[in-house]
């Protein structure tokens, strides 16, 4: 930890805070108060005042030698053993995550840089009881590390009596004690930056990179950065967003699960834009192909690379009918992504690199990527991306359940520090538990009622979280029931899906409940 947290990396983030702090500030209150003009009435659609950026000529920077080939990615939090694992997964890119994946615990903050420090420098060792896990020698994964979104921030490193920007605090540390070892190692130092609403926040970003390069004395445009578009404010601003991070832009990614919760947020108190169960919205709803489509038109348009969404089945070793039916929907969606014309896309267990691998490979053959696949038969208006009433599906009872099941295990498992957690034969992260908890919200509000007319009332889940913290305990048997904190997590479930106000992020609900 002290080398981490050195006198010199701690003045580094100081000084990234006080010069973006403010802006960052600007930003979220303009994101409040664009989100209560939707409230009011007003509509989303593309930017007029931006129209000469979509209409101009220009491109993105070409990708450094590592960043070409992006076919499979394995996502996952930088605890010490999956850190290992991923780099000896197969992958071609380890999406190391500081945000969804990881709990903003202040051990895990620091423990994941120090991780991730070792990691590049390729000395990652961990021993435990049961097993030694070691590099294999590789070829490793490019390493693209995902900070925090815009909103969280950091209150364990203060910065003039305030705290720190969270996603400053996790790009400082990274960037300072890695980015010249990186490029020394013939890569760079490369991000995901997630959560944003608005080319704007990606100018501040852009501004970021440029002064920490000059700090550091590093050429500006060594940093390479892909972008998740996973607000629906962002969707309409996928080029200009492109544009605001040159020279820095690597590409986009269709950040599917963030992006169902926005919908889900933004559009909270209209009842028109209710989304049915969370299994019934699938890629192939109306309103998440325009999404998905005009991003592999807009990237490759602009020479940008186009991820594909996250395959979150994890592969159960002893239920092979639960493989069979999770593999053939996971293929599905692979092989629709990579004719689609995404470069890439994403799996959250090794086990599915190969996968991954194979049917990009089909498509791609010999070349690394799709960017010579323009799609020029894409056409998307606004009215495509809003399409949720296109989608089909209910609001059934068993949909009910399962997102408040899945909303207090995650939850109960995120207060104790964890934030992947395997949950019915799916990798859950923050942004699956925002979904369930946003939607029985929504659902409550808008008066939504069950396929047989029952209205959905907080009363109602009151009942339901009663007989699934039953299921729940006899699951796990009464020793680990008493050790975690359950409780917590109701009270945590409660004030998020059944409180008037509507929380923006149950991270931020929660960051006063741990360490």
């Amino acid at each position: 930890m002290t080398e981490i947290l050195s006198d010199e990396a701690v003045a580094f983030v100081a000084d990234l805070n006080r010069r973006f702090r403010p802006r960052r500030n600007e930003l979220l209150q303009a994101r409040a108060a664009r989100r209560a003009e939707i409230a009011a009435g007003a509509t989303l659609g593309f930017l007029a005042e931006t129209a000469d950026i979509r209409a101009a000529e220009w491109s993105a920077p070409p990708a450094p030698a590592d960043l070409q080939d992006r076919r499979v990615e394995i996502t996952g939090p930088t605890e010490r053993k999956m850190t290992i694992n991923a780099l000896n997964s197969g992958a071609k890119v380890w999406l190391a995550d500081l945000e969804d994946a990881n709990t903003p615990h202040w051990s895990n903050v620091v423990d994941g840089q120090q991780n991730l420090y070792d990691a590049i420098r390729r000395t990652i060792t961990l021993e435990t009881e049961k097993k030694t896990y070691e590099l294999n020698g590789g070829p490793y994964p490019t390493i693209v590390m995902r900070p925090r979104g815009w909103h969280l921030d950091e209150r364990h490193l203060p910065v003039d009596g305030e705290p720190a920007v969270g996603a400053l605090v996790d790009f400082g540390l990274y960037f300072f004690h890695n980015a010249k070892e990186l490029l020394e190692r013939g890569s760079g130092p490369y991000f995901y930056l997630p959560k944003m609403e608005s080319h704007k926040e990606a100018a501040l970003w852009n501004d970021v990179f440029t002064h920490a390069q000059e700090a550091l004395g590093i050429p500006v445009g060594t940093i390479r950065a892909t972008v998740l578009i996973e607000t629906i404010p962002a969707a309409f601003e996928m080029e200009e967003i492109l544009h605001a991070l040159r020279p820095h832009i690597s590409g986009l990614n269709a950040g599917r699960w963030d992006y169902l919760f926005s919908i889900i947020k933004y559009f909270r108190d209209n009842p028109n834009m209710i989304l049915p169960d969370r299994a019934a919205v699938t890629m192939t709803a109306p309103f998440m192909r325009a999404y998905s489509e005009l991003l592999v038109s807009t990237c490759h348009k602009r020479g940008a690379f186009a991820m594909g969404g996250m395959a979150a089945f994890i592969p159960s070793r002893r239920d092979p009918a639960v493989n069979e039916v999770a593999l053939t929907k996971v293929r599905e969606d692979k092989e629709r992504e990579a004719g689609d014309g995404f470069d890439g896309s994403w799996v959250a267990h090794p086990d599915l690199v190969p996968v991954c691998a194979e049917i990009f490979g089909r498509v791609l053959g010999d070349k690394p990527n799709q960017l010579a696949k323009k799609r020029p038969d894409v056409a998307v208006d606004a009215a495509d991306l809003l399409d949720v009433a296109g989608t089909g599906g209910a609001v059934t009872r068993a949909g009910l359940h399962n997102n408040v099941n899945v909303a207090l295990q995650y939850l109960e498992a995120w207060l104790r520090g964890n934030g992947a957690v395997a949950i019915h034969n799916l990798m859950e992260d923050a942004a699956t538990a925002e979904i369930s908890r946003s939607q029985v919200w929504q659902w409550i509000h808008n008066g939504v009622k069950l396929e047989d007319g029952t209205p959905i009332t907080a009363e109602l889940v009151g009942q339901i979280e009663d007989e699934e913290l039953a299921k729940i305990r006899e699951t796990v048997g009464d020793a680990a029931w008493t050790a975690g904190r359950y409780d917590d997590a109701r009270k945590l479930f409660e004030r998020v899906a059944l409180a008037d106000d509507f929380a923006d992020f149950l991270t931020t609900a929660a960051y006063d409940s741990i360490d």
